[in-house]
């Protein structure tokens, strides 16, 4: 047992007066004064007060709120107080009101007797004992789901002590009435008995479980302390204390992975540590304390002082001994001669040498200068470890490397002004990021950045995260102005990697700085983090201008459908006017989801031209009768006048004509015509024998001759009627020549037709035409006629093996005259 502090806290009552909740790993320490179960005056109001594990004051309030039960702390190192009605109030480590929730209404109407907060590998729970004696418990506050217990047959008053379980994942409710024992789950009650329990027993007085619930102690009504496994199955040992009083207090006190299994019961003025071994080790108790389990060991606090009860870890024991020939012993000798520059030093090691134990001696003092709490004997430890690693060869640096690390980052938060004696088994259960979440609970910045930076932490894991917690516990300092908070926060995290100016930004408008949180957004580079958090605010207007800015186009999208929702019709038109790329992004928008608000957006903005366009697609997209269909045309032609866009409006109106001709057509004529367009009802009309009528449609819309011609032309080689292809051609002189004519046969594969027409096309034309219908030979005499080159280049590419040979000699020997010439 070691001194941890001595404390300073000046309590002004008794520990016994007070109820008192200690966070496990070296947490901080609650206490509610005046609590209702003392006789006080009804206008002296409760305090609650929290200190850290050295005393120094962290928090205290006026109790305001009903009567408490019980006081806990979370896993968070959240305090959580149980009150009579079944609420539970959540406060953070400097006395901030977070939350709070219900047990139930069952909770509520009987109200709570006795509640524990236990913590599983869930998260922190809460069981209660109600005034009904049932019991309700939630395995993790954080995702409350209540568990009303089963009922305890024949149970008409309190146990007389019950404590949680957590076997399999589940966690249970043990409890003693009378002599009797009853295992509580979830469906279940049932009666348990623990094996090899002395006779005589008429009721059990206190039960503890171990710190990982992996055993269980029981105190008799007989002053056995019978000890065992928490599912009962097993009997460790049982010890008769001869003290039948009730203790104050019973906890488990043992070491990880160590075979030596304790208890320490507590009197109001005796400690007593009972295990396997025939006799206890007592302590006497000055004044009123508390106890605290931990992971390997229990903390001891008092008014004054504050002190940590272990087993003595085996590396410790070896070296510390007394007349120990252990390997670390020796070697710490040897160090110790050493500095005093005595030969004994040389024999020391010379004899750990012999024995081939040198490496062995220096992993023993380094584990054993873990787990000392003072300084100098650390030093003294890690000294002794270096002075051997000069006489090995080949031992991994490592381990002492690390330990040093270690041993200087717990001796700086053990200091009594940081308040956190954490073990060197606690510090690596707890690891250093959790360390260093709770040193940013506490307000501990630097201390917390300097470990970092010694750790050589990565910056996203360390010092970015103990900044971004720094800001955020700066935006609520609301009596310093926005602008130098803001200002403050960006010279100390300037595009640090890890840091959002966006989370800071949440938690400065969580706390109503509204100006202070859009000053923050301006240092966020992603608009994506931005934008949101604008919106939250109802900010929609500067949040359209920053998607804007951001270029991307979803982001734009969110800012619009919110101000859509947001702003009148009215205001959100006009707000669109003053930003065109966001008016451009919700036209396309409105194409494809909402017409009717295009149109509107078009009215306002007097944008004839593209109402025009618009009524245009809607007779096209509305599946009305003929005369709606006209009467948006009708409507898209005003349109396009007042747009001054007469091309436009004439076609529609040519349109809005073709429109009640093809009507006209199909129900005289049958067929499909409605929506063709005006060269396909003129190729229909051709296909169907209605020549005259196709004439008279080619005149109405003044179709050019050519173009008639070529529709004409296309239609009846399409029928293969060649009769009166070979009639159409000769109706008058061809507009188009006739070498379409000799293409459009051959498309057929109709060289018979092709060549009528291969006579009738026009010098300059009849080459290509001769060489369309194959009459090469012909062609040839053509081109040298013609005396063109080009055409002779032509025909020649045409000339194929033998049967071309005489002509392309005749083509040769052309060109070669001519080049003469």
């Amino acid at each position: 047992k070691y001194e941890l502090y001595s404390m300073d806290w000046d309590l002004k009552e008794e520990l016994r007066d007070c109820l008192v909740a200690a966070a496990p790993y070296g947490g901080p320490i609650a206490l509610l004064r005046n609590p209702w179960r003392k006789e006080k005056a009804a206008s002296v109001r409760p305090v609650l007060e929290i200190y850290s594990a050295s005393g120094m004051p962290l928090a205290s309030l006026l109790w305001k709120s009903g009567p408490v039960v019980s006081l806990g702390w979370s896993a968070e190192e959240e305090l959580l107080c149980v009150q009579e009605d079944g609420a539970v109030l959540v406060y953070g480590l400097h006395g901030d009101f977070r939350r709070h929730f219900s047990m139930g209404n069952e909770v509520l109407q009987n109200r709570v007797l006795d509640a524990r907060i236990f913590h599983t590998e869930f998260g922190s729970g809460v069981a209660i004992l109600t005034g009904a004696h049932r019991f309700t418990l939630s395995a993790n506050v954080g995702d409350l789901k209540l568990r009303r217990m089963p009922e305890v047959p024949g149970l008409q008053s309190a146990p007389s002590c019950w404590t949680t379980l957590c076997q399999d994942r589940v966690a249970h409710i043990l409890l003693a009435v009378g002599p009797d024992l009853y295992l509580l789950d979830h469906a279940t009650c049932s009666a348990v008995t623990p094996p090899g329990l002395a006779p005589g027993v008429s009721s059990f007085l206190q039960m503890a479980v171990s710190f990982t619930y992996r055993h269980l102690a029981l105190f008799t009504d007989t002053g056995y302390i019978w000890m065992g496994t928490a599912s009962l199955k097993e009997k460790l040992c049982e010890f008769n204390c001869n003290i039948r009083a009730p203790p104050k207090q019973m906890v488990w006190c043992s070491r990880p992975r160590s075979k030596e299994r304790a208890v320490v019961v507590a009197w109001e003025r005796l400690l007593m540590v009972v295990g396997d071994a025939p006799e206890s080790i007592q302590f006497v108790l000055d004044e009123d304390s508390y106890l605290v389990p931990e992971l390997d060991g229990v903390r001891i606090f008092s008014r004054s002082t504050h002190e940590f009860l272990h087993e003595v870890p085996v590396a410790s024991e070896e070296i510390f001994k007394i007349a120990s020939m252990a390997p670390g012993a020796l070697l710490l000798e040897a160090q110790k001669e050493y500095e005093k520059e005595s030969q004994k030093a040389d024999e020391y090691l010379r004899e750990i040498q012999e024995l081939g134990q040198l490496t062995q001696a220096v992993q023993q003092c380094i584990e054993a200068a873990g787990h000392e709490h003072r300084p100098d004997m650390q030093k003294s430890l890690l000294r002794a470890a270096s002075f051997g690693k000069c006489f090995l060869d080949r031992f991994p640096p490592d381990s002492f490397v690390h330990m040093c690390q270690d041993l200087r980052v717990l001796n700086a938060v053990r200091d009594y002004h940081i308040g956190i004696p954490l073990t060197y088994s606690q510090y690596k259960q707890l690891t250093i990021q959790v360390l260093l979440d709770r040193l940013v609970l506490r307000r501990l910045y630097p201390l917390a950045i300097q470990i970092c930076e010694y750790l050589r932490l990565p910056e996203v894991q360390g010092v970015s995260r103990i900044l971004a917690h720094w800001a955020c516990y700066k935006v609520q300092q609301k009596d310093v102005s926005d602008e130098d908070v803001a200002r403050a926060i960006n010279q100390k995290l300037g595009d640090t990697p890890g840091v959002s100016y966006s989370d800071i930004a949440a938690r400065a408008y969580g706390c109503g700085r509204t100006e202070l949180a859009i000053k923050l957004l301006e240092y966020e580079p992603r608009s994506g983090e931005q934008v949101p958090l604008l919106l939250k605010m109802k900010r929609s207007k500067l949040a359209l201008s920053k998607a804007i800015e951001s270029g991307d186009t979803d982001l734009v999208f969110t800012v619009l459908l919110h101000l859509k929702n947001e702003l009148n019709r009215g205001d959100f038109f006009m707000t669109l006017r003053n930003q065109p790329m966001a008016l451009s992004l919700y036209r396309q928008f409105c194409k494809h989801q909402e017409l009717e608000t295009l149109k509107d957006l078009y009215n306002q903005d007097d944008n004839h031209q593209e109402l025009g366009s618009f009524h245009i697609q809607a007779s096209y997209a509305t599946g009305e009768r003929i005369e709606g269909r006209v009467a948006a045309l009708q409507t898209a032609a005003d349109a396009f006048y007042k747009a001054k866009n007469e091309f436009a409006a004439k076609a529609t109106e040519d349109q809005m004509r073709l429109l009640r001709l093809q009507r006209r057509l199909e129900d005289e004529l049958g067929g499909q015509f409605l929506d063709l367009s005006l060269h396909d009802t003129v190729t229909t009309l051709i296909l169907n024998g209605h020549n005259k009528r196709a004439e008279q449609l080619a005149r109405d819309f003044r179709i050019p001759d050519k173009r008639l011609w070529w529709l004409k032309l296309t239609a009846l080689a399409d029928l293969e009627d060649w009769e009166e292809l070979e009639k159409f051609s000769k109706s008058k002189k061809s507009p188009i020549g006739y070498l379409p004519f000799v293409e459009i046969c051959m498309k057929q594969h109709n060289k018979y037709e092709a060549k009528k027409y291969a006579s009738r096309v026009g010098p300059e034309q009849k080459v290509k035409a001769l060489l369309l219908v194959g009459d090469v030979a012909q062609a040839a005499d053509v081109a040298i006629e013609h005396r063109n080159e080009a055409e002779l280049s032509l025909v020649l590419s045409h000339c194929t093996g033998a049967t071309d040979g005489a002509t392309a000699d005749k083509i040769q020997r052309a060109r070669a005259q001519a080049q003469k010439k």
